[in-house]
């Protein structure tokens, strides 16, 4: 009887010798197959590995704000300061919303709702779900936006910002000096600034926030904008274009960096699945996703009609200040006014995509495998001049197993669980963060 159990056991270890052997070849297939596309089809394997976020002098940055850990450390402050809604259109929301209401680390830094809502906006939910406009304020006054919020993870890796790109007075907009109309967030593409730092800065006034020299700035703010911009002469070091700097500074150090694939791109074999790797093959390969998420954040600074519909269009969500002939709608078009650009929209990095439920320009996406299916059928959902349809909108073929393997890739492999070290301990100002006002507090318990 021991005879036979011995007999049964050894041929339980061979089996799974064996199977171990087999997934090990398995993993070296897939490894030279993906290194292979990645050099082929990509830019290469080292192009697409992303630098640690305190190894500054290879983060991209704008060589009008270069990055200092001083200026990261007073960005990271003032991008979750509540103390610096100063400016909301009623009294009520005074000390209530920041950056990161609308972009937090634990929704990837979108705002896990269909749109964000700053001034105005009341709760936190769970994860920013709960957040709804406030009782108070009529939908005139919400700060809402008619186009989904953004990530600004890996924003580094972008020249323009915004879904029309219209921010960064380089890259793409090089020569539409035209187009920065005065008296409008575009103006500030005039100081010369690329997109993020535009961004941050138009932002401050778009979303009105204020520093104030009397109050915040003077009692805890003071010795970080000291330190961060000693070279600015006093009397101009407390701006809100410095505070946008600072804020870009920190924005460009949120990378996701420890996701499976970065582990990959560095030689951990084992950090992605075999799935996830048959994924990767497809995504450089029979897919060609790689044609339009081409650089480290998997994106580029291209746009591209995709016939996807808008936030006005959406029927299952309450959207606020979302209306049919809002400028937003129109896409690159919006910006440049060229027949050509109309509902064509800037590639989205592709990072901690299932962070947020709501994908696409309009949001009308609720999954990853929803709109992998709608790129594999190629059929536009809205109507749009299919003569400007991008030629990369065209069906890929995929199977089921494939689209499966694909979502694996995009949503697993690329996907940074530890995003929450970006967030501050807690504000210089004591107030909570990303939102500070009474029903948010609650839910963040934070009282």
């Amino acid at each position: 009887m021991k005879k036979a159990i011995a007999i049964i056991f050894g041929l339980f270890l061979i089996f799974i010798i064996a199977c171990d052997d087999e997934q090990n070849n398995q993993h070296i297939a897939l490894d030279e197959l993906l290194t292979n596309l990645i050099n082929t089809n990509g830019t290469g394997i080292a192009n697409y590995i992303f630098p640690a976020s305190d190894d500054l002098a290879n983060i991209p940055q704008d060589p009008k704000n270069l990055l200092s850990p001083e200026k990261v450390a007073l960005g990271q402050l003032l991008y979750h300061e509540t103390g610096l809604a100063l400016n909301p259109r009623q009294p009520v929301a005074l000390n209530t919303y920041s950056c990161a209401s609308c972009h937090f680390a634990s929704a990837g830094f979108q705002a896990n709702r269909i749109q964000g809502l700053g001034d105005g906006g009341i709760g936190f939910g769970i994860n920013g779900e709960g957040r709804q406009k406030g009782d108070t304020y009529d939908i005139a006054e919400i700060d809402a936006q008619s186009i989904r919020t953004p990530t600004v993870l890996n924003c580094a890796y972008q020249q323009n910002m915004l879904w029309n790109g219209q921010f960064g007075a380089t890259g793409a907009n090089t020569g539409t000096e035209n187009l920065w109309t005065p008296g409008t967030p575009k103006y500030f593409n005039i100081s010369g600034f690329e997109g993020v730092e535009i961004q941050s800065i138009a932002s401050m006034g778009v979303h009105r926030l204020e520093i104030d020299t009397n109050s915040l700035i003077s009692t805890v703010y003071q010795s970080l904008f000291d330190a961060a911009f000693s070279d600015i002469p006093v009397a101009e070091r407390y701006s809100r274009e410095n505070a946008g700097l600072a804020i870009a500074a920190y924005e460009r150090t949120l990378l996701a960096n420890e996701a499976p694939f970065q582990t990959w791109l560095k030689g951990d074999s084992r950090a992605l699945t075999l799935s996830q790797k048959e994924g990767a093959a497809l995504f450089f390969g029979k897919a060609n996703c790689v044609d339009c998420h081409q650089n480290a954040a998997l994106n580029d600074m291209n746009f591209y009609v995709l016939g996807m519909k808008h936030l006005y269009e959406t029927t299952d969500q309450t959207v606020f200040k979302a209306y049919a002939t809002s400028a937003e709608n129109y896409g690159r078009g919006g910006y440049s006014g060229q027949p050509e650009d109309f509902n064509a929209f800037k590639t989205p990095q592709l990072y901690n995509l299932k962070d947020s439920p709501f994908l696409g320009h309009g949001a009308s996406f609720r999954s990853v495998e929803e709109i992998i299916r709608y790129k594999n059928k190629a059929i536009p959902e809205s109507s749009v001049d299919e003569t400007y349809l991008a030629s990369q909108f065209k069906p890929l073929g995929l199977s089921d197993l494939e689209i499966f393997q694909l979502v694996d890739f995009i949503e697993n492999g690329l996907y940074d669980p530890n995003l929450k070290r970006y967030e501050p301990e807690n504000l210089p100002s004591g107030l909570c963060f990303p939102n500070n006002d009474p029903v948010s507090k609650s839910d963040l318990d934070c009282l």
